[in-house]
């Protein structure tokens, strides 16, 4: 008798774009469609909680400033250390993409279903963008409406959200690797339905690759 039981996905969607562009609207649809999706942001939670050791390593090198007073990352200073200095977020990446990437891995290895979405902020400026994923998906939107959503959302200055901005990689560059693009303009029932096809067609690539 053959196990029918759900498989881990073999099929991976790369879910990308830049700060403010849509990409947590995108991945809320597709889970609440039934898609597994493995956040990045939520893996760098999981693994820079209090009494974590990677902490220590990060107070060494960025000062005990980045801690709050209950031993948590302080996530606004670090932003706003790591995205003022190109040299000390190259350092953060080097200690923190290991660890996420195996938590997401873990994460990964449990999830169940035809096909898994991986949310990855940083997958075109990681270098390889296509080793973790077989397809990739950019949320795009223009430089204003990230400006205008980053500080409304944040709380952060206009000047801190160009900083971030001119630190990821350009529309352009995640436009020339996209396999699809979602354009998020200020429709969110648009956007939610071309999710939902986007979604037909994951399916079926999905079947096709045997996942």
């Amino acid at each position: 008798m053959g196990d029918d039981s759900p498989q881990t996905p073999r099929f991976r969607v790369g879910l990308t774009g830049g700060i403010a562009s849509g990409k947590s609207t995108v991945a809320r649809r597709f889970s609440e469609l039934g898609v597994p999706v493995i956040d990045a942001d939520e893996a760098a939670r999981t693994v820079t909680v209090a009494g974590q050791p990677i902490l220590g390593e990060i107070a060494m090198r960025f000062g005990a400033e980045i801690l709050t007073p209950r031993g948590e990352l302080d996530r606004r200073a670090l932003r706003q250390l790591a995205f003022a200095d190109s040299a000390a977020r190259r350092n953060l990446e080097t200690l923190l993409h290991p660890l996420i990437r195996a938590e997401m891995e873990r994460l990964a290895s449990q999830a169940r279903g035809p096909y898994l979405v991986m949310s990855i902020p940083l997958l075109i400026e990681a270098g390889d963008a296509r080793a973790p994923v077989d397809r990739i998906l950019v949320v795009d939107a223009d430089e204003a409406a990230q400006l205008a959503r980053a500080q409304a959302r944040d709380g952060c200055s206009e000047k801190e959200a160009r900083a971030i901005i001119a630190a990821q990689a350009s529309r352009a560059e995640r436009l020339r690797v996209a396999d699809d693009v979602l354009q998020n303009t200020a429709d969110f029932a648009q956007l939610r339905a071309a999710v939902d096809r986007l979604h037909a067609r994951y399916l079926a690539l999905a079947a096709a690759l045997g996942g």
